[in-house]
């Protein structure tokens, strides 16, 4: 049986991210993307200023660990809709439901910031069912990016 996580949710703009926080970000993306994943690509990619972090913390014996995230792009900073993208949880934090929650957090979010505008997001192909479960329609035929087997979507 999967314990259950409470999780601290948290939106910031990049310069409201402590050093601290940052850190945490740039350290699970480093982790899950490149380490995990094995998979050498240039993460920092000059949007992260530009975009709203959600950020999901377990706290336990006052202690905090970042165990989610994604950053969510307005239109025009990466493509002509709004976007989500670095998008991950934790090996801690997997087969939780947390996945679903950040997604759901995250599309939330960005209806609010920006309503009427469509969602793209570039996916990992192994994911295309979960995205489905969203509304995300499939755009393109799988590409490789970095190593990985990519799709565009759509909501």
């Amino acid at each position: 049986m999967t314990e259950q996580i409470s999780i601290a949710w948290q939106w910031r703009a990049f310069a409201d991210l402590s050093p601290a926080d940052l850190y945490a970000v740039m350290q699970q993306r480093q982790d899950v993307f490149i380490l995990e994943q094995t998979c050498l690509y240039p993460d920092l990619d000059g949007l992260d200023q530009e975009a709203h972090h959600l950020l999901g913390w377990r706290v336990a014996d006052g202690r905090r660990q970042l165990v989610a995230y994604l950053r969510c792009l307005a239109p025009g900073a990466k493509y002509t809709e709004m976007s989500l993208g670095r998008i991950l949880t934790t090996g801690a934090a997997r087969g939780s439901g947390m996945g679903r929650e950040l997604v759901a957090r995250g599309i939330a979010h960005a209806e609010r910031q920006h309503p009427g505008h469509r969602i793209r997001i570039g996916a990992q192909q192994r994911l295309e069912r979960f995205y489905n479960e969203f509304g995300f329609v499939t755009l393109s035929a799988p590409y490789d990016e970095d190593g990985i087997m990519h799709i565009d979507m759509l909501r």
